[in-house]
């Protein structure tokens, strides 16, 4: 990524541009989300490992399985499809309009789009599908205490599988994610998904890599993508015929991450649009009457890979991935990580979505098997429909105490009484429902045990002594002041992904409250450009509807009015003596992102040459940064953050500050 105009321009830009921030383009029509802002009766979960601790793995694995599927259709072999696939009136276009530009024969193209798909595609066999139930089972048992679903949802996946082709949307937090819906659905005799396993470049490199592994996710329903192939037109027709024809087929139902890849934040990442448009062309040119989108939330209460994410923040690569490293990768498995819960939401109809909103005659006037540019219309529809779908997931994630916990201490850092830390979590406790969050909390535990229960199951993240709750960074008290530093941002972030989780509950409201206190008079215009202006600075971080800053501004206005922390007039907004205390710890809680962002930028416009490349940036920033730390001159370790470097330099690119070009 390249920077344009003198360094000085970032900083000017910046400042003028909360006068100038405006919300996006408006849509066409009504706004697709809507959050409820009245409570709602969640459903009941039900515990799935209870009934595998009392009875026979090797009977579960081995069960009759006969799943109900799509309008009664039998199931066709991966063969038949890839067979379908190469045949297509779509991929032998491609195929004959690439020979002709190449002077190839086109058998030696289709020789390559053969490959292309032995290379991409599933082969699910039952077998590989009882071996993974089996030692899931085990592994499952082994490193949860409860894996919770919602029975309802599940009840109402199993109508939607039965009616239309369905589209599975779970949410990515862990690897766990990649089967954990494969093992949920054979529990329920349900059709096994077929797993686009290769959004991310790490998908391909990791399990392909793994050959053992790899092998066997193909025959449990994996297929996979390459990390990049914008340019190959054969790849693309090829890949995008591959998933419509399972899709029209009604074949299985097909599962993806719109985040694209794992969140290392535990933030929802925005969403990637490519193998959604795929999934609703078929829908478009009528090739399918209606599909149906299913976002899912799966909520871990410690991830597994929390320590890893922590590293790969703050630059340290990743370790190489292999089958033997996975095998070593066996002594988590004597360690606890508490309690999954999946929550299986409404299904929600395309054909609903797109009533009065997008014409599909267009695609009537071209041949189905001619590659169609889709118009801004539908691209901006893919987009609402995208964030539609992400929003639902986290209107539904469950959060833990622990989450509440992490948020409470991130604010009271370098220590806490564990009393005054109960009393603040018990009082988070009551702000997040107020607030419609999901908290996972029995009516029979007091908060002293939850938060005890908390501190013991994130032990490695922080401890009591003496009457206190601290981080755990002691390993490094006594070494050199950049190991210090290091090991504290380590345990920072580590905490910062469970605080995370609650961001999004709180993002408007707390938005409003940093807006209140930036803002030199409480005139409700001045408020709003300000908060509207901080929503496309953290367009990147957190999720937001495109183009409904307003909504977005009455809604962190109205749960604010709920819990008594301002009042507002018709021209005025003005924090309450009772709600001092909500708005100082909602803008506590993302003050990290705003000192953060406003080092980030600094960096940017005083230290930065004319023209940088990411690569240049991301170190740059970070010794910058890590500097700044070393010398006491701010205590902000989550700028040390790579995801927050990418988002805030992402920004400043939507902004307008700095030009990015492609060499």
């Amino acid at each position: 990524e390249r920077g344009a105009g003198r360094r000085g321009g970032a900083r000017r830009t910046m400042a003028t541009a909360a006068a100038a921030a405006a919300p996006g383009r408006a849509r066409r029509g009504a706004p697709m989300y809507s959050k409820e802002l009245t409570s709602k009766k969640r459903d009941e979960f039900e515990d799935i490992l209870e009934e595998r601790r009392l009875s026979s793995d090797l009977r579960y694995a081995m069960k009759c399985y006969t799943p109900v599927i799509y309008k009664g259709l039998s199931p066709c072999k991966p063969n038949a499809i890839k067979s379908a696939v190469l045949q297509s009136e779509q991929v032998q276009y491609v195929i004959k309009q690439l020979a002709k530009e190449m002077g190839e024969s086109p058998d030696i193209i289709q020789e390559e789009a053969t490959e292309i798909l032995d290379e991409m595609g599933h082969r699910m066999q039952l077998g590989a599908v009882r071996f993974f139930a089996f030692t899931l089972s085990k592994i499952f048992k082994q490193l949860f205490q409860r894996v919770c679903v919602n029975e309802e949802g599940m009840q109402r996946l199993q109508h939607a599988i039965q009616e239309h082709p369905v589209v599975l949307l779970p949410s990515h937090r862990s690897y766990i994610d990649f089967l954990m819906l494969s093992y949920l659905l054979y529990t329920y005799d349900l059709a096994l998904p077929v797993i686009a396993a290769g959004i991310g470049k790490y998908v391909f490199n990791y399990f392909l890599g793994m050959k053992i592994v790899g092998e066997l996710l193909r025959r449990a329903g994996a297929f996979f993508m390459r990390r990049s192939f914008g340019g190959n037109r054969l790849y693309w027709a090829v890949f995008a015929e591959y998933v419509k024809t399972m899709l029209r087929s009604g074949y299985a139902p097909i599962e993806f991450f719109l985040e694209g890849t794992r969140s290392r934040t535990a933030k929802t990442l925005t969403p990637k649009f490519g193998l959604l448009s795929i999934v609703m062309e078929p829908f478009f040119k009528r090739e399918v009457f209606d599909t149906y989108l299913v976002p899912i939330s799966i909520s871990y209460e410690r991830i597994l890979e929390e320590s890893l994410y922590a590293y790969e923040l703050l630059g340290v690569p990743k370790p190489k991935e292999s089958t033997s490293g996975l095998l070593k990768a066996r002594r988590i498995l004597s360690d606890n990580f508490g309690t999954i819960h999946i929550y299986v939401g409404q299904p929600v109809s395309l054909r609903t979505l797109a009533s009065g909103r997008i014409n599909r005659c267009p695609y009537n006037l071209v041949p189905r098997h001619l590659p169609q540019k889709p118009s801004e219309d539908i691209q901006e529809f893919v987009s609402d429909v995208a964030y539609k779908m992400e929003l639902l997931q986290i209107e539904n994630m469950v959060l833990s105490p622990w989450v509440l916990v992490a948020a409470v201490l991130l604010q009271n850092l370098p220590a806490m009484e564990f009393e005054l830390l109960i009393e603040k979590t018990l009082w988070l406790k009551g702000l997040t429902q107020t607030f419609g969050g999901f908290i996972e909390w029995p009516d029979n535990l007091c908060a002293k045990k939850a938060v005890l229960s908390g501190l013991t199951l994130h032990s490695n993240i922080a401890r009591l002594v003496d009457g206190h709750v601290l981080l755990n960074d002691k390993a490094v008290e006594d070494g050199a002041v950049g190991e210090i530093v290091f090991g504290r941002a380590l345990a920072v972030l580590m905490c910062a992904t469970y605080r995370n989780q609650l961001l999004n509950v709180f993002v408007r409201p707390a938005l409003v409250a940093v807006a209140l206190q930036m803002t030199p008079s409480f005139r409700k215009e001045e408020v709003y450009s300000c908060f509207s202006f901080l929503r496309d600075v953290f367009s990147d971080e957190f999720i937001f509807f495109p183009g409904i800053s307003l909504k977005d501004f009455e809604e962190g206005c109205f749960l604010l009015t709920k819990c008594d922390a301002i009042q507002t007039s018709q021209q005025e907004i003005y924090p309450t003596d009772k709600g001092s205390g909500t708005v100082s710890f909602l803008s506590a809680m993302f003050r990290p992102f705003v000192e953060g962002y406003q080092l980030i930028f600094r960096y940017l416009s005083k230290e930065t040459k004319e023209a940088f490349t990411e690569k240049q940036f991301i170190p740059g920033v970070r010794n910058f940064v890590f500097q700044l730390l070393e010398k006491g001159s701010t205590q902000c370790y989550e700028a040390l953050s790579s995801d927050m470097q990418k988002n805030a330099l992402s920004a400043v690119v939507q902004l307008g500050a700095v030009k990015k070009k492609k060499m």
